[in-house]
């Protein structure tokens, strides 16, 4: 597992890293199965003796460790092989909740990957009903608010797309909570246009554009996911840093990244972090938002995310605050609860200044 988190080598940092604690904050790309924790998966490798995943959290460390980003691919699976049952699918769910809410997270859009599940024979509508009873069992419990985005796995191809398709579009089996529509998996021979139908008959259905791009690609991946799939926000990107046209083209658009540095280390997506490319997004004046992706698998949390990215680009708590509120603005929340959470942070960073 590749550690970079960031250590509190002085008073100035520590009291950074409580600051980050406390922050409210919202998280725009992170994975449902990539979320689940050691204790999760120990506990779901336990309950499944057939699987190649190790019941002990302590070997889950070297388990959790890739050599490149297919390596990531395979690892992942082997986990998302780990969710039979809509019980294992309501407890992972709920789990992942009662960790972001550990850390401030009052809003969360969660990548779903549906087909997953449902092509290893769990109900369709049990698998809606588990993640729905899980979702309104945080906002009631933790305070944290669950929205979910369905995401085609690319590496199953076209079948995948028109599962995820339907799953997400079908008025009796669409859940609730359901605000997006993204493509995963590897980038690498997957060509994002194929893809295009899909996307806008989820659009057509109300559904927001989030595809991963450029992660593992050139920036010509991110123009395919902007011009095919008609993105909003795109996961990753970072790539994009490669062509001053595209950065240019996503700082006068307004539309987000969604930046993961720890991820894209791990993966080996980017060789340190001292080359990965936030630095030139933010002066390219990119709107940047900061998250996990698939923590545990990763050694990280939000929190570390954050410690990062202030060490990054040499954030004090105003930036921290305004790295915050990124997320907030370009989630897909309605305008009131933006607005609630983009006060508490406000409230937040002025107490703890006064203080």
């Amino acid at each position: 597992m590749t550690d970079t988190s960031v250590p509190a080598t002085g008073t100035a940092d520590r009291d950074l890293r409580t600051f980050i604690a406390g922050l409210p904050k919202a998280e725009l790309h992170v994975h449902h199965v990539g979320s689940a924790s050691p204790r999760i998966v120990s506990e779901l490798a336990a309950r499944h003796p057939d699987s190649k995943v190790p019941t002990d959290p302590e070997a889950l460390v070297d388990y959790f460790t890739f050599t490149d980003f297919a390596h990531f691919i395979d690892v992942y699976l082997s986990v998302v092989d780990l969710i039979r049952t809509p019980e294992d699918v309501r407890l992972l769910t709920y789990e992942v909740a009662r960790d972001l809410a550990r850390q401030q997270v009052r809003y969360a859009e969660l990548t779903i990957t549906p087909f997953s599940s449902t092509r290893r024979g769990i109900d369709e509508l049990g698998f809606m009903a588990a993640i729905e009873d899980a979702r309104k069992a945080a906002e009631s419990e933790f305070g944290t608010v669950l929205r979910w985005c369905f995401d085609i796995p690319g590496e199953a191809g076209l079948e995948a797309a028109e599962e995820t398709t339907r799953l997400a579009t079908e008025d009796r089996i669409r859940p609730e909570g359901l605000v997006s529509f993204g493509l995963g998996g590897p980038e690498i021979g997957v060509p994002r246009p194929q893809f295009k139908p899909y996307f806008d008959r989820a659009i057509a259905a109300g559904l927001r554009s989030v595809p991963h791009a450029g992660e593992t690609t050139g920036p010509e991946t991110v123009w395919d996911a902007l011009t095919e799939l008609r993105a909003e926000r795109i996961g990753h990107g970072t790539s994009s840093a490669r062509d001053p046209k595209l950065l240019a083209h996503l700082a006068e658009h307004r539309i987000p990244l969604e930046v993961c540095p720890t991820s894209n280390i791990a993966t080996r997506a980017v060789r340190t972090l001292e080359e990965h490319p936030i630095k030139e997004f933010v002066r390219a004046g990119i709107v940047v938002t900061v998250n996990s992706d698939d923590p545990p698998m990763f050694g990280t949390d939000l929190n570390n995310e954050y410690a990062v990215a202030a060490r990054l680009l040499e954030l004090d708590e105003h930036g921290l605050a305004g790295l915050a509120k990124n997320a907030v603005d370009a989630s897909f929340l309605d305008a009131a609860g933006k607005a609630r959470i983009a006060e508490e942070i406000d409230a937040y960073t002025a107490a703890w200044l006064a203080h």
